[in-house]
């Protein structure tokens, strides 16, 4: 993966407080924080261990999800 690669996470807010946190491009990256503060950080830390156990076990990190935004019907 090139330095200039991205990746979207997605914070989904929860019922009882704080947010999860996953990325559709690497399936199994799931983290969570009480704020959105914290949980950018726990997702930053990651995404960089997906990324080095990918590395290590000498896989590519699967990127390329194709995404589109529908308006929702009214």
């Amino acid at each position: 993966m090139s330095k200039s690669a991205k990746v979207e996470v997605v914070f989904e807010p929860q019922a009882e407080g704080g947010f999860t946190v996953y990325s559709p491009d690497l399936p199994g990256m799931v983290t969570q924080g009480r704020t959105l503060e914290e949980a950018t950080a726990n997702a930053q830390e990651a995404i960089a261990l997906y990324v080095e156990s990918m590395r290590e076990r000498g896989k590519e990190v699967p990127l390329g999800i194709v995404r589109r935004n529908f308006p929702i019907p009214a």
